[in-house]
């Protein structure tokens, strides 16, 4: 029995390495009237579902994909965090209602 397995994938940029997004986004702080707040990295958020036998093997899918296609492993970082699983069983098996 397959099992959907519900992930996102954040990808941000390393540290050390320039995010010109950030620094903008830093610098319109003030005219919000925003203070504290400092260091701030933006990034992009994927999510994704993945189909597999159990949690690790779908997890080595997104891993796959986040390490080889979802992040430039050179100048960004990623994180993987499951969000849900779901058996695709239960979900189909509705007899007809």
């Amino acid at each position: 029995m397959s099992i959907e397995f519900r992930f996102a994938v954040n990808v941000t940029p390393k540290p050390g390495i320039l995010d010109p997004q950030g620094r903008a986004v830093e610098g319109s702080l003030g005219h919000l009237s925003i203070d504290g707040v400092t260091a701030v990295r933006v990034g992009r958020r994927v999510e994704l579902t993945v189909a597999a036998e159990d949690e690790s093997d779908a997890r080595a899918v997104v891993d796959r994909l986040a390490r080889e296609l979802l992040s430039n492993p050179l100048i960004e970082a990623y994180g993987v965090e499951l969000l849900g699983a779901t058996s695709s069983a239960t979900s189909n098996d509705r007899g007809g209602r």
